[in-house]
């Protein structure tokens, strides 16, 4: 052999070797390059593994209930909410005998529970005054008409005592088409009821129609009050009292409705007269004062009715 060739390999092998019987030496790795520094790892200290990590499982209610939540108990009403539509659906896709005639009994029941609950339910409301609608507005269609009749006068003379008052101060624009069908329903106010009219031009142009040809131009009063669009409405009483009534065309039902219950809300009026024109003889809630009602007697059907009982009526 050649000398020079057996030189050659000589000086190859040792570069060929493994640094360390298993991994090859770094001259020979070309992605980590020529890390003259690296050093050779150490094989007599025996590596320790380190223990599997178990993976906690977290729960995502940090407060499970102790207890399963427990079935409604059956044909019951919360049992009805929850299943009868299943069997409905049952008897409809698969229309067989039992099927349809479970459903239907299943129905039967239901509304057999319902007339039981009903009949109780009219005994229960008959003999208590503060349960009976019947004490509030009549339901007797003499009675009924009888109730219209008052409160067709006692909205006149709550209208006419309002209007002693305060007046209505209107803000329009001469191109306002909502403006132009609110006036007349205003001028109807004048004349039935005496209100006293106070229009307000925003633009400071008449509207095209005529009505209220004797005006005033704004001069900041609708930027006061807060107007965005028109016709606005606002309730005025002497000396600074100014009531908002409706930004927005109303028809004539509804503007009498808004004036009596802001005339009411201000005090301007008594409660029973407002009630009284709105034909509801008995203007009183039964309404608990908050905290009056503890758990104990919420969950005791004979307690909670004597502590609603108990409780004053509010006019």
């Amino acid at each position: 052999m050649n000398p020079c060739l057996l030189l050659l390999l000589c000086l190859l092998l040792p570069l060929t070797a493994r640094s360390d019987g298993g991994e090859p030496s770094f001259f020979l790795d070309k992605q980590r390059g020529w890390f003259w520094r690296e050093t050779t790892p150490d094989t007599s200290i025996e590596q320790t593994p380190s223990p599997p990590q178990t993976e906690e499982k977290i729960s995502s209610n940090p407060n499970p209930p102790s207890e399963s939540p427990r079935p409604p108990e059956y044909l019951s009403a919360e049992w009805f909410r929850k299943n009868l539509e299943h069997y409905k659906d049952a008897a409809i896709d698969n229309p067989t005998e039992k099927n349809v005639a479970a459903y239907y009994y299943l129905q039967r029941v239901m509304m057999d529970k319902a007339q039981k609950f009903a009949t109780v339910a009219q005994r229960v409301v008959m003999s208590d005054p503060r349960l009976d609608e019947n004490n509030r507005r009549p339901l007797a269609t003499f009675a009924s008409n009888a109730a219209n009749q008052m409160a067709t006068q006692a909205n006149e003379q709550a209208m006419s005592t309002i209007s002693k008052q305060a007046g209505l101060l209107f803000f329009f624009r001469s191109d306002c088409h909502f403006c132009e069908a609110q006036a007349p329903l205003l001028t109807v106010l004048e004349q039935r009821f005496g209100f006293k009219i106070y229009p307000v031009s925003l633009d400071g142009k008449p509207m095209p129609s005529g009505f209220y040809k004797q005006f005033r131009s704004d001069t900041g009063q609708a930027k006061a009050l807060g107007v965005m669009s028109t016709p606005a409405l606002f309730l005025m009483k002497p000396p600074n009292e100014i009531l908002p009534i409706a930004q927005g065309v109303v028809s004539l039902d509804d503007l009498t409705s808004r004036v009596l219950l802001s005339a009411k809300n201000a005090g301007w009026i008594s409660d029973r007269l407002f009630s009284t024109a709105r034909g509801v003889t008995d203007s009183t809630f039964l309404i608990p004062e908050a905290g009056t009602l503890t758990e104990p007697v919420m969950n005791d059907p004979g307690r909670l009715v004597e502590a609603l009982r108990a409780q004053p009526v509010l006019p």
